[in-house]
């Protein structure tokens, strides 16, 4: 190599690790394959079957519950909207790759964020990959995905649980570090085991900010879920994409009414969840009472 015009080749060996992965991990990436497929089947049938209206009522009650009446009206104009627009299927397709997304960057972030808060060593490693993560082109994951995944749901799945996954684990992390101290040395004081203060002491204490994480990753993967449309996922980003690719304007705004309707359900419903925490209820009633 000319140490004057330097050029290493960090493409060409990460290209050659991914031909090897593929061929010595087929099995993984076929199970992977399976898994994720599978639940987005399940999870579009679901939203998918019921009349049309059926689904508006059900999203309207959890918004209801969630959020309040505003929330709930909004819910039900917006998504007859989506109907009227005759992008009800690829919205409900968008839902259900989105919430495969999410449950699987949930169980990833979750646990490694409150292993990062507990083990010191374990935050200096993530924090780096997060680092990198975040700021890697969301577009740059789609293509070793379709290298290990092919065309379909899943590579657009992954790259979303890719994407979506470092707030997740930085709010996990930064809630359980900032639980007060004297709170889980009274509980060890009192002689609860680490597994007893993390579970009745630190988490519940530390949900709030956990759930703003939760909003956070919802947020980023129905971005990425419509940049995955690139792969062939369908939904609302195939719209999209073949908006653009038609130039096709009345199809490009109509979809993307979709996506913000769905965007402003996911968040309001989200948000309002992690105000209804006990905690959150506990501190917004000692503040009224102040």
């Amino acid at each position: 190599m000319d140490l004057l015009n330097p050029r290493i080749p960090l493409g060409t060996w990460i290209s050659d690790f991914l031909d090897w992965f593929t061929v010595a991990f087929r099995w993984l990436l076929d199970l992977i394959t399976f898994i994720l497929g599978g639940l987005y089947d399940v999870l579009y049938l679901v939203f998918s079957s019921p009349v049309y209206w059926v689904m508006i009522i059900i999203f309207a009650v959890i918004a209801y519950f969630a959020a309040g009446w505003k929330v709930a009206l909004f819910t039900l104009i917006g998504f007859y909207v989506v109907r009227a627009l005759d992008q009800w299927d690829n919205t409900m397709s968008t839902l259900a790759l989105v919430l495969v997304a999410v449950i699987v960057a949930l169980v990833i972030s979750i646990p490694l964020g409150i292993l990062a808060a507990k083990v010191n060593w374990v935050s200096a490693v993530v924090k780096p990959i997060l680092d990198f993560m975040q700021s890697m082109p969301a577009l740059a994951y789609l293509v070793p995905a379709i290298i290990m995944f092919g065309i379909g749901q899943v590579p657009g799945a992954i790259a979303t649980v890719i994407f979506a996954l470092p707030p997740g684990v930085r709010l996990t992390e930064l809630a359980i570090r900032q639980v007060n101290t004297e709170v889980v040395e009274a509980g060890q004081a009192f002689g609860a085991s680490p597994s007893h203060i993390l579970a009745k002491i630190q988490i519940p204490l530390a949900m709030p900010t956990i759930m703003a994480g939760i909003n956070q990753v919802i947020m980023l993967a129905l971005s990425m879920v419509v940049l995955a449309g690139m792969v062939g996922a369908g939904g609302l980003g195939g719209a999209v994409v073949g908006a653009i690719s038609a130039l096709d304007v009345p199809l490009a705004v109509e979809a993307g009414l979709a996506v913000v309707i769905v965007a402003i359900f996911l968040d309001r419903v989200t948000a309002a969840l992690g105000n209804r925490t006990p905690i959150e209820r506990a501190r917004r009633a000692a503040s009224a009472s102040s």
